[in-house]
């Protein structure tokens, strides 16, 4: 099963992340090499939001994720939210559906 991990962020992320970018990005590293994070990164234009795919039997590792993450516990991340994602199409959907 997917998960998405969503965040709102701050106004002022991109001015304030540089203090937490290197110790955030080793946390996702980890996860991705844990096989638990497939892909993330931040939407742009404007930059607002973050996505993170996680994939596993339960939410249970993108919430630790945003528990630990620096950019939560700092502030630059104003709400945060995992939804599941059911995936369809793709060679990871993890339920493919095809015509």
């Amino acid at each position: 099963m997917h998960y998405l991990l969503m965040y709102d962020l701050a106004p002022d992320y991109l001015e304030r992340r540089g203090a937490l970018r290197k110790e955030h990005l080793t946390l996702a590293w980890h996860a991705h090499e844990r096989g638990e994070l497939v892909l993330a990164g931040a939407l742009a234009e404007p930059a607002d939001m973050a996505v993170f795919q996680f994939q596993g039997d339960s939410p249970a590792a993108a919430e630790a994720f945003a528990a630990a993450d620096p950019y939560v516990r700092n502030g630059l991340v104003i709400r945060w939210r995992v939804r599941p994602w059911t995936t369809v199409v793709g060679t990871q959907a993890s339920t493919p559906v095809r015509p």
